[in-house]
């Protein structure tokens, strides 16, 4: 069972959490504190030192991220809510934080406490939460990568391109460093997006300001001396795109 804490400001919403959490995970969340403000959410965490914690970002008297300044025990799963619009939810998947739009689908909270325990770290690291931050007041531009060994801040012009395999993606830098995390290619397409980055393949993701050339074949050449294909579903697309870059 996740000894779990809910923050949030709005009573109902509170309420309402609570009862999906009952009906979608009767077996492994345990409710044990709520809070409604910073201060309070502060002395809740450090006294009862939960596995699991749903936090909305404003609260009364501050936000999530002065909770997380403040508090001592920081060993737990971190679930944000909020209410933000696309732009800023784009800065939590930069970010590699996971998040739940307001109103709350019963579906979503359930496959998210269903990812969280697969992950074996609780702890979320400072330089992904001070991205975020960055991120909700700029557009994004780097990405948090995170794989078992570390969390890699990757500027966006760095990445040539994406090449996936099964359930993981492989991203290959200008530095020549080859970053391999365990989310597949469609996790990243919808931030990767053109002008900048195109889906030439079901496998290949690229980076268009690393092309070297492209063939009417269908083959592109990048910048690491890769060859990368572009389907036929692509074609079309691709030469357009191109066409309209130059």
């Amino acid at each position: 069972m996740y000894k779990t804490i809910i923050i949030e400001d709005e009573q109902r919403i509170r309420e309402a959490l609570s009862i999906m959490l009952e009906m979608t995970a009767p077996n492994s969340i345990q409710i044990i504190g709520y809070a409604e403000s910073a201060s309070e959410a502060v002395k809740l965490i450090d006294r009862l030192k939960p596995d699991l914690v749903f936090m909305d970002i404003m609260l009364t008297d501050g936000t999530g991220f002065d909770v997380l300044k403040q508090i001592t025990f920081n060993s737990f799963h971190l679930i944000f809510t909020t209410a933000y619009e696309q732009h800023a939810i784009n800065a939590f998947k930069y970010s590699a934080i996971d998040y739940l739009l307001k109103p709350i689908d019963p579906e979503e909270l359930k496959t998210a406490v269903e990812r969280i325990t697969l992950l074996e770290e609780k702890v979320l690291e400072k330089q992904q939460l001070n991205e975020l931050q960055q991120n909700l007041t700029r557009t994004p531009d780097r990405i948090i990568l995170p794989t078992q060994e570390a969390m890699y801040v990757v500027k966006l012009d760095q990445i040539i391109r994406c090449e996936t395999s099964g359930s993981y993606t492989t991203f290959f830098l200008t530095d020549g460093r080859k970053i391999m995390v365990s989310k597949p290619l469609k996790n990243y397409e919808d931030l990767l997006e053109p002008p900048m980055f195109f889906r030439v393949h079901q496998s290949h993701l690229i980076n268009v300001n690393s092309i070297v050339s492209y063939s009417r074949e269908g083959m592109v050449q990048m910048i690491d001396k890769s060859a990368v294909p572009i389907s036929r579903g692509k074609k079309e697309h691709f030469f357009k795109l191109m066409k309209d870059e130059i």
